[in-house]
Formats: C-alpha cells, sequence, structure tokens
C-alpha cells in the first residue's frame, strides 16, 4: 500500500462532489425577538472524511509535527494565507509541504467559515493530493 492513499484516495470523490452546503437563515427577521443566525457551511461527507483522515494522518506520521503548518509553510516561501497558499506551486514541494498546505488550509476554517471551501473550489486541495500521489508513484 502507498504510504499517501490514506488521502489521495479522495481525489476522484472530490471530484465528484458539491462539497458542501451554505445554511442562511431565511426564518428569522433580525428583530430582538427573531434575531438571524449567522450564515454557516456544512460540509459533505466526502470533506469530512478527507478532513478527520488529513488529521490522523499527521498525528500517526513522523513526517509533520501538526502544530508546525506555518512554520513548514514560511520555510518553503508560502505565506498562511488564501492566496499565497492557492498560488503555490505543488509541483516541487516534498510531502511534509504538501501536508503543512493541507492541514493549514483545516485550520483556516476554523478562524474563517467557507475557508475550506475556497480551497477546494480552486482546486488546490486536488492539486496538493495529486502531489502525493505523485510522489508516492516516484
Amino acid at each position: 500500500m502507498k504510504k499517501y492513499s490514506v488521502l489521495t484516495k479522495h481525489i476522484n470523490l472530490l471530484e465528484n462532489d458539491n462539497a458542501c452546503k451554505w445554511s442562511c437563515d431565511k426564518e428569522n427577521d433580525g428583530s430582538p425577538k427573531r434575531p438571524m443566525h449567522l450564515p454557516f457551511v456544512i460540509y459533505s461527507i466526502t470533506v469530512k472524511k478527507l478532513a478527520d483522515d488529513i488529521y490522523k494522518f499527521a498525528k500517526e506520521s513522523d513526517e509533520i509535527v501538526p502544530s508546525k503548518y506555518a512554520d513548514i509553510l514560511n520555510a518553503n516561501g508560502i505565506e498562511w494565507n488564501h492566496d499565497s497558499m492557492i498560488q503555490a506551486d505543488a509541483s516541487g514541494l516534498d510531502a511534509q509541504c504538501i501536508l503543512a498546505l493541507l492541514i493549514a488550509s483545516l485550520r483556516a476554517e476554523r478562524f474563517c467559515d467557507g475557508a475550506l471551501l475556497g480551497f477546494i473550489k480552486r482546486g488546490a486541495v486536488i492539486r496538493w493530493l495529486k502531489r502525493l500521489q505523485e510522489l508516492d508513484e516516484a
């Protein structure tokens, strides 16, 4: 079995998945008696399973310390922000940096609802997973 197959198995699933839906409060009017709830993302089972597998792999792997993702990105000239991560050329990155990108995309969701969705919709997550697949085949 290939080293990253637990993560790369999600490539085809993500390519054929809607990823999420937004939940918007359409029942309340914003009055003090009926305050509106902020919109939030409900991720698909596919995305939830991928996130679980990323965290599990990082926890069990000796390749990356999950809390060091920002240091790894910085060492590779990538800032921990949406644009820098999206624009990163994955073709020359090692597995540790790709894992850091995946963890950083999950952590971004903790600070900004829908951040992970941005990485998925712009194709970055699939690019990163495909890079891990390349590294597995090398």
